[in-house]
């Protein structure tokens, strides 16, 4: 088979010895797995010759009778031939799409059952949207706190209604109108701790630590202090450690406004540049 059809096979040679008196077979000599191929003969004897003194052989059980049986087993490792790959039918998992439907709530206008009055501006949404994101909103519109029945206006004071429509966008949409600036930013952080929404506190922070620079670090670091952004102050501090802040701002306003809000934290690293200067 392996001279007709020109291929090469991977085999393995098991060489033995008769027992004359039992007919058990004892391996002489065994191969590895190795490749041959037509026209190669090299492969098929052993790699080192196998003796036997004549006076072991003729004494052994292998010869009676002038007889010696010798068995040569070859083991042919077939190559499995793959001619096509099917895999189990599957049906592909649609993306998650809650918060696309949740959206669609407040796109569409329909269905409101809460009314707000923001800075004089009526502000519709739905009561079951609002208590599902916030503890505050639930505890207000359906638990013990709650201000208003069915039909009737909830007054928000102390925010604009540009802020609250900011709110409710990221309640309905878990993410955040595009194109706010700074200011309004951290006008949805102070939104946040009157609401008690964790993820957008998160969200907040993560984009004015993303707007971190020279100008802005102590109304951001004031801003993160009064608010207990913890995670933010802490990025604030950081900033100031890795750059040159603190050489920059000596005898300023701003370096006025940082020993107000960190006092500590500013006599620390003064004493560490004196320490290496």
């Amino acid at each position: 088979m392996l001279l007709s059809n020109n291929i090469k096979l991977r085999a393995s040679c098991d060489m033995r010895l008769v027992d004359q008196y039992t007919g058990f077979p004892f391996s002489v000599h065994k191969t590895e797995i190795r490749t041959f191929s037509p026209g190669d003969f090299t492969m098929f004897a052993p790699e080192t010759p196998y003796f036997m003194r004549r006076s072991e052989f003729e004494g052994s059980p292998y010869l009676r009778d002038d007889r010696l049986t010798i068995e040569c087993i070859v083991t042919v490792f077939k190559m499995p031939h793959v001619t096509e790959t099917k895999s189990f039918p599957k049906i592909d998992m649609p993306q998650p799409d809650m918060t696309e439907n949740v959206s669609k709530l407040l796109e569409e206008m329909t269905g409101f059952d809460v009314s707000f009055i923001v800075g004089g501006e009526t502000i519709e949404a739905h009561r079951f949207v609002l208590a599902m994101r916030s503890p505050v909103f639930k505890a207000e519109l359906y638990g013990s706190m709650q201000e208003a029945r069915l039909g009737e206006c909830i007054t928000i004071k102390d925010m604009q209604p540009a802020v609250f429509k900011a709110l409710l966008h990221f309640i309905y949409t878990d993410s955040l109108p595009s194109g706010e600036d700074t200011e309004m930013i951290r006008l949805l952080l102070v939104a946040e701790d009157r609401y008690a929404m964790d993820r957008l506190k998160l969200v907040c922070q993560s984009i004015l630590c993303e707007d971190l620079n020279v100008d802005t670090i102590t109304t951001t670091l004031a801003f993160a202090d009064r608010h207990n952004c913890h995670q933010l102050k802490d990025a604030c501090l950081e900033f100031i450690k890795l750059s040159n802040f603190m050489d920059d701002v000596v005898g300023t306003q701003r370096l006025k406004d940082l020993k107000a809000t960190c006092p500590s934290f500013v006599v620390d690293e003064q004493g560490k540049r004196r320490k290496f200067s």
